[in-house]
């Protein structure tokens, strides 16, 4: 209901658009609030992942990093196979995986389950990573103690979990790229481009903070790394990625898409179209 003052007598226009909207703006609203609960969970997925990804970086400067007999790797290009894996995974999935799960009918593959699976990867990378640092400070234990000594344990034991954390991220990054996309109005695209990112800025300060209270307030992280738990930090980090799982499959069962047609995957016919060839 309009009310005397809310617009302009020369022209009509809206003189107080705090309190007078369109239809159409309030179900932008309540179209981006519907997909917040989903938005949020990949902020815990990207604290795991920038966490796992800087402690590694720590993990290969203490570890035999010779690759042959002239090669050694640059303790920071370990990271380079999660990008490899992202790669590699989404291909695979995008050609092979989806268009099997497509010709299956009822098992095709819808935004949400491709987040769902990122999701589980990301429990499964930080559990692999866990593991690997136990078996690296037990090798450390085993040698005399010496600050930053070189453990006789080969770099590339930190491929596996590396390579978990880049297909997970080739599933949910693009998994929630396509459920945003596809879920808000024409109108919020760029929005709905920008919540990724934005998960993403969010849980690289929050893995930082995350790391620095863990140093402060546990000796699971001393400056010496072979006498670390860095190991209990991982299955920390587990933990809440199993946690952050649960809440996702509850706020994912309970979402009801806007503009998929369910478990056959298939897109319905939507109000506003765009003009893409």
């Amino acid at each position: 209901m309009v009310v005397a003052g809310e617009t302009r007598e020369e022209d009509g226009s809206v003189a107080k658009p705090w309190r007078l909207c369109t239809v159409q703006q309030v179900e932008d609203v309540k179209s981006v609030v519907r997909v917040l609960p989903l938005w949020s969970s990949g902020i815990l997925v990207s604290v795991t992942v920038n966490a796992q990804v800087s402690l590694t970086v720590l993990q290969a400067l203490t570890m035999d990093r010779a690759v042959g007999p002239r090669f050694a790797v640059p303790a920071a290009s370990i990271t380079v196979t999660v990008l490899a894996a992202f790669v590699l995974a989404a291909a695979l999935f995008d050609r092979v995986a989806a268009p099997l799960c497509a010709a299956a009918g009822k098992l095709a593959i819808t935004p949400l389950r491709r987040v769902g699976l990122g999701h589980a990867l990301n429990v499964a990378s930080m559990a692999v990573a866990a593991l690997v640092e136990r078996r690296r400070i037990g090798a450390a234990r085993g040698r005399a103690a010496a600050a930053a000594a070189v453990v006789p344990m080969s770099v590339l034991w930190l491929v596996p979990q590396l390579a978990l954390t880049g297909a997970e991220e080739a599933l949910h990054l693009p998994g929630n790229t396509a459920l945003f996309y596809g879920e808000l109005p024409a109108s919020l695209r760029g929005t709905a481009t920008a919540m990724p990112p934005l998960f993403i800025a969010a849980g690289s300060y929050l893995s930082a903070a995350a790391v620095d209270a863990v140093k402060r307030g546990t000796t699971w992280l001393p400056d010496d790394l072979n006498a670390s738990r860095l190991d209990c930090v991982y299955w920390t980090l587990a933990v809440l990625a199993a946690v952050n799982l649960g809440y996702f499959l509850l706020c994912a069962t309970t979402y009801k898409y806007n503009n998929y047609g369910g478990d056959d995957g298939n897109v319905k016919a939507q109000t506003q179209t765009d003009d893409v060839s």
